[in-house]
């Protein structure tokens, strides 16, 4: 009689709560699925998947990053989602569609399983679309001086506590230039593979 072996279970929701509160110091909300509350330590702003990886690319360091779902959430400094609007306008992207979001008080990501923990085969974000960190939070390293912050003058454009992060304005433009072009890309490849399908027609 052949046995049957389950597959390897991940951390218990407990666990990874409770790695996230003694190891980092963060609010962390059992699930299933473990949430990250935002507002605290820190704001998020999510994208498209697409977008982020360009703004990464583009931007150079920045804070901690995950990835989750097809979006990507950039942690800033806590108090920044309730200054997006007021830099999209001030950036002049106000009012154009964006896919760009930002989470604060009251909003919640969810937890990635820390990054030193194996994940198994087929546990990664190809398989099941699970939580992952792109650019880990540190053990040890206070969050909030890795940040993106919105910055008055004298800091040399860093975010944080003058880190490497790069300021909250210039992370904005960069997350608002990559989301609009991303949605022109996959606009205009719609419209091609529409205009491939379509019969041709003769006057």
């Amino acid at each position: 009689m052949a046995l049957t072996v389950p597959p390897p279970r991940g951390p218990l929701d407990g666990d990874l709560a409770r790695w996230y509160e003694t190891e980092l110091g963060w609010a962390a909300e059992a699930g299933p699925p473990v949430l990250l509350p935002t507002g605290l330590r820190f704001d998020a702003l999510e994208l498209p998947a697409d977008a982020g990886a360009a703004v990464l690319r583009r931007i150079g360091p920045t804070g901690p990053v995950a990835l989750s779902g097809g979006r990507i959430a950039l942690l800033v400094a806590a108090g920044s989602a309730d200054e997006l609007p007021g830099l999209l306008d001030w950036l002049e992207w106000g009012g154009i569609a964006l896919e760009l979001t930002a989470l604060g008080t009251g909003g919640r990501i969810t937890a990635p399983a820390p990054p030193r923990r194996p994940r198994g085969v087929g546990a990664g974000v190809g398989a099941q679309g699970a939580a992952v960190w792109l650019r880990p939070p540190e053990p040890g390293l206070e969050v909030e001086s890795t940040l993106p912050a919105l910055t008055l003058g004298g800091r040399g454009g860093h975010g944080g506590s003058g880190g490497d992060a790069p300021d909250l304005v210039r992370l904005v433009d960069a997350a608002a230039a990559e989301c609009h072009r991303a949605r022109l890309s996959r606009t205009s490849r719609g419209n091609t593979l529409r205009t491939n399908t379509q019969p041709l027609a003769f006057s």
